[in-house]
Protein backbone atom coordinates (compact mmCIF):
# COMPACT_ATOMS: atom_id res chain seq x y z
CA UNK A 1 0.00 0.00 0.00
CA UNK A 2 2.75 2.44 0.77
CA UNK A 3 4.17 2.20 -2.63
CA UNK A 4 1.52 3.25 -4.17
CA UNK A 5 1.79 6.77 -2.20
CA UNK A 6 2.72 9.75 -3.69
CA UNK A 7 6.34 10.67 -2.31
CA UNK A 8 5.44 14.53 -2.26
CA UNK A 9 1.86 14.02 -0.31
CA UNK A 10 4.18 12.30 2.44
CA UNK A 11 7.01 15.07 2.73
CA UNK A 12 3.65 17.14 2.92
CA UNK A 13 2.19 15.06 5.60
CA UNK A 14 5.68 15.48 7.24
CA UNK A 15 6.16 19.09 7.38
CA UNK A 16 2.45 19.80 8.14
CA UNK A 17 2.74 17.74 11.24
CA UNK A 18 6.39 19.47 12.10
CA UNK A 19 4.32 22.91 11.93
CA UNK A 20 1.25 21.98 13.82
CA UNK A 21 3.54 20.88 16.77
CA UNK A 22 3.54 23.53 19.22
CA UNK A 23 2.24 26.58 16.91
CA UNK A 24 -0.19 29.11 18.46
CA UNK A 25 -3.26 30.18 17.00
CA UNK A 26 -2.29 32.72 14.39
CA UNK A 27 0.49 30.45 13.01
CA UNK A 28 -2.27 27.50 13.04
CA UNK A 29 -4.50 29.28 11.13
CA UNK A 30 -2.27 30.99 8.59
CA UNK A 31 -1.14 27.44 7.74
CA UNK A 32 -4.94 26.39 7.40
CA UNK A 33 -5.40 29.40 4.65
CA UNK A 34 -1.35 28.17 3.30
CA UNK A 35 -3.74 24.63 3.13
CA UNK A 36 -6.69 25.40 1.30
CA UNK A 37 -4.69 27.73 -1.13
CA UNK A 38 -2.17 24.50 -1.59
CA UNK A 39 -4.68 22.23 -2.08
CA UNK A 40 -7.25 23.87 -4.44
CA UNK A 41 -3.96 24.95 -6.45
CA UNK A 42 -2.63 21.03 -6.65
CA UNK A 43 -6.64 19.89 -7.44
CA UNK A 44 -6.18 22.15 -10.25
CA UNK A 45 -2.68 21.11 -11.53
CA UNK A 46 -4.10 17.20 -10.90
CA UNK A 47 -7.18 17.70 -13.36
CA UNK A 48 -5.46 19.00 -16.16
CA UNK A 49 -3.03 16.27 -15.93
CA UNK A 50 -6.14 14.22 -15.74
CA UNK A 51 -5.01 12.28 -12.05
CA UNK A 52 -8.08 11.86 -10.39
CA UNK A 53 -6.73 10.41 -7.43
CA UNK A 54 -4.42 13.74 -6.68
CA UNK A 55 -7.38 15.42 -7.51
CA UNK A 56 -9.85 13.87 -5.00
CA UNK A 57 -6.79 13.90 -2.28
CA UNK A 58 -6.25 17.43 -2.85
CA UNK A 59 -10.12 18.62 -2.65
CA UNK A 60 -10.29 16.30 0.35
CA UNK A 61 -7.90 17.93 2.08
CA UNK A 62 -9.09 21.50 1.01
CA UNK A 63 -11.90 20.96 2.70
CA UNK A 64 -10.17 19.62 5.81
CA UNK A 65 -8.59 22.70 6.22
CA UNK A 66 -12.00 24.73 5.90
CA UNK A 67 -13.37 22.75 8.41
CA UNK A 68 -10.70 24.02 10.90
CA UNK A 69 -10.61 26.77 9.90
CA UNK A 70 -14.60 27.12 10.65
CA UNK A 71 -13.96 24.90 14.07
CA UNK A 72 -11.68 28.12 15.54
CA UNK A 73 -14.31 30.84 14.44
CA UNK A 74 -15.77 32.75 17.10
CA UNK A 75 -19.23 33.86 15.83
CA UNK A 76 -19.15 36.25 18.66
CA UNK A 77 -16.03 38.18 17.41
CA UNK A 78 -16.63 41.49 14.98
CA UNK A 79 -15.59 39.44 12.18
CA UNK A 80 -17.02 35.28 12.95
CA UNK A 81 -19.82 35.27 10.64
CA UNK A 82 -18.46 36.92 7.47
CA UNK A 83 -16.07 34.45 7.96
CA UNK A 84 -17.83 31.40 8.53
CA UNK A 85 -19.98 32.63 5.34
CA UNK A 86 -16.97 32.85 3.75
CA UNK A 87 -15.49 29.32 4.63
CA UNK A 88 -19.33 27.77 3.98
CA UNK A 89 -19.27 29.67 0.93
CA UNK A 90 -15.81 28.15 -0.21
CA UNK A 91 -16.74 24.40 1.18
CA UNK A 92 -19.71 24.67 -1.18
CA UNK A 93 -17.93 25.45 -4.25
CA UNK A 94 -14.90 22.72 -3.47
CA UNK A 95 -17.79 20.20 -3.04
CA UNK A 96 -19.63 20.80 -5.75
CA UNK A 97 -16.58 20.79 -7.83
CA UNK A 98 -16.42 16.77 -7.03
CA UNK A 99 -19.22 15.60 -9.88
CA UNK A 100 -18.41 18.93 -11.63
CA UNK A 101 -15.01 20.72 -11.89
CA UNK A 102 -14.67 23.61 -12.11
CA UNK A 103 -11.09 25.02 -12.40
CA UNK A 104 -12.19 28.61 -12.90
CA UNK A 105 -14.23 28.77 -9.90
CA UNK A 106 -11.44 26.74 -7.62
CA UNK A 107 -8.54 29.09 -8.80
CA UNK A 108 -10.79 31.96 -7.53
CA UNK A 109 -11.16 30.77 -4.01
CA UNK A 110 -7.61 29.77 -3.83
CA UNK A 111 -6.70 33.49 -4.78
CA UNK A 112 -9.24 34.81 -2.12
CA UNK A 113 -7.52 32.54 0.38
CA UNK A 114 -3.81 33.41 -0.93
CA UNK A 115 -5.14 37.41 -0.41
CA UNK A 116 -6.51 37.08 3.10
CA UNK A 117 -3.17 34.90 4.03
CA UNK A 118 -1.14 37.77 2.56
CA UNK A 119 -3.57 40.30 5.06
CA UNK A 120 -3.21 38.59 7.77
CA UNK A 121 0.64 38.28 7.31
CA UNK A 122 1.17 41.92 6.70
CA UNK A 123 -0.80 43.16 9.73
CA UNK A 124 1.15 40.59 11.77
CA UNK A 125 3.91 42.85 13.48
CA UNK A 126 6.52 40.24 14.65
Amino acid sequence: MLLNRDPSEAYRRVDFDARVHGADSRQLVDLCLEQVAGSLGRAVHAAGRGDNGAKSAALTRAVAALTALQLGVNADAPTGQALMQLYQAARTTILDSVPHFNPAKLAEIRQDFIEIRAAMIGSNPG
